[in-house]
């Protein structure tokens, strides 16, 4: 059986927010990090109509499990995405939200030129 929770859910000024944790439930320590982490993106483009996160538990068999990091944004005619992967979530998603960072900036930069 899948279970997929909504877990939060957040409007930044024109940005809709989702968060959703896959097979485990996300402490609000965690949901917190992630919430201030994207307030950021605002910076980067002002365009941004919705921001998923996906924070997944990596199948592996082994005792320790990787945790991913998904981040989807959809700005007007663009979705940008990327997924992280580490020994915590924090790691993930802050890797993850550079990278995607990086994809915003190059993105406006090619609009500007």
């Amino acid at each position: 059986m899948s279970s997929l929770f909504i877990i939060s859910q957040f409007n930044f000024m024109t940005m809709n927010v989702q968060i959703q944790a896959v097979h485990f439930d996300a402490d609000i320590k965690l949901l917190d990090h992630v919430n201030r982490k994207l307030e950021k993106l605002q910076n980067f483009n002002d365009r941004i109509v919705q921001v998923n996160v996906f924070l997944k538990l990596d199948n592996v068999v082994h005792s320790i499990k990787d945790k991913i990091a998904e981040i989807r944004v959809h700005i007007p005619r663009h979705n940008f995405f990327v997924k992280s992967t580490s020994k915590s979530f924090e790691e993930s998603f802050d890797d993850a939200l550079g990278t995607m960072i990086g994809q915003l900036k190059k993105n406006k930069e090619k609009k500007a030129a």
